[in-house]
């Protein structure tokens, strides 16, 4: 079979802990019932079905099941299967990815570390510190919309931020939720083979540290001008934004002689956007309403392990530490 249907169950656990985003919820499970009835809806269009393949313990929440087909264009085989679950999952909590069979797995992974390998906005927390968070968060709402001019946000943003003691960045750090899977991910793509790496529209001194726990290869970020144990209010110039990560992702598949179809790419903002339309599988992860209307694929129940499963990656073969 040339094509290749996934159906994600959200998972049982919910990010813990403060700067959760509340984004998962209590876990569903994916049942043979739901599995035979998207086969079906498949069958009435003239799809050529071959049996499913459970990637998971079958009806258990957060599990995950193939669905191989042929004769059925993926955007055609998704619109039938939403369609078919729509009367079983009346409340959501199943995720559904459409995709050519062939190169599934990805030889490079390229991350937005906020409120994608992160649980939040790691500049938004920073600014709980100067009692403005809420301020702060309206302006980094509508930038990850696509409302606002990113480098300019991000600037005013930073700007409110002027005369914030230094060591708020760490206090900030030691509070920071890590999106469950996202070790999982990058662990198991690593041992298969691929190249991973984070860019991020944040800063460094939050970037460095949750690359490194996850065990990233590259990371980029922005960095924020210190001076005599204070910010300066100032962002350390050039500003990274949409561009270098569309670059990012172009130039690691280039340097690793890689085509773009070999790529993955997941962010949650419209600065994300460019990377996942570009990548081979680009993925919306509880991604903002112009992101997930602009990518060809959307994580909205479950955790990162959805990326994992969408390569076809089943749960025996995951890598955790």
């Amino acid at each position: 079979m040339s094509l290749v249907l996934t159906l994600i169950a959200a998972p049982a656990v919910a990010a813990p802990g403060p700067g959760s985003l509340g984004r998962f919820p209590e876990g569903v499970p994916l049942t043979q019932a739901a599995v035979d009835a998207v086969r079906a809806a498949l069958d009435a269009l003239g799809a050529d079905c071959a049996a499913p393949v459970w990637l998971t313990a079958a009806d258990a929440a957060g599990a995950a099941c193939d669905i191989p087909f042929d004769r059925l264009a993926p955007d055609q085989a998704d619109a039938a299967a939403r369609a078919a679950l729509d009367p079983l999952y009346p409340t959501g909590g199943l995720d559904v990815i459409a995709q050519s069979a062939d190169g599934r797995k990805k030889s490079v992974l390229v991350a937005d570390m906020d409120s994608t390998i992160v649980t939040a906005e790691t500049l938004d927390e920073l600014a709980a510190y100067a009692g403005i968070k809420d301020r702060i968060a309206a302006i980094t709402a509508r930038a990850m919309n696509g409302e606002l001019d990113f480098k300019s946000a991000l600037r005013e943003r930073v700007g409110l931020l002027k005369g914030l003691p230094a060591r708020t960045i760490a206090e900030t750090l030691a509070e920071v939720r890590y999106t469950p899977g996202g070790r999982a991910v990058v662990q198991t793509m690593r041992a298969n083979g691929a190249t991973t790496v984070m860019i991020s529209g944040g800063f460094l001194p939050f970037a460095r540290p949750v690359a490194a726990h996850c065990g990233f290869e590259r990371v980029f970020a922005n960095d924020l001008v210190i001076a005599d144990d204070m910010l300066t209010g100032e962002v350390a110039e050039p500003i990274l934004d949409r561009d270098a990560k569309l670059e990012t992702l172009v130039g690691t598949a280039a340097e690793i002689g890689v085509p773009l179809a070999a790529t993955l790419a997941v962010g949650d903002g419209a600065n994300d956007l460019p990377m996942i339309q570009a990548a081979g599988l680009g993925v919306a992860f509880h991604g903002k309403p112009t992101v997930v209307a602009g990518a060809r694929a959307a994580l909205k129940w479950t955790d990162l392990t959805g990326l994992l499963y969408a390569q076809g990656y089943p749960r025996d073969a995951f890598v955790c530490d």
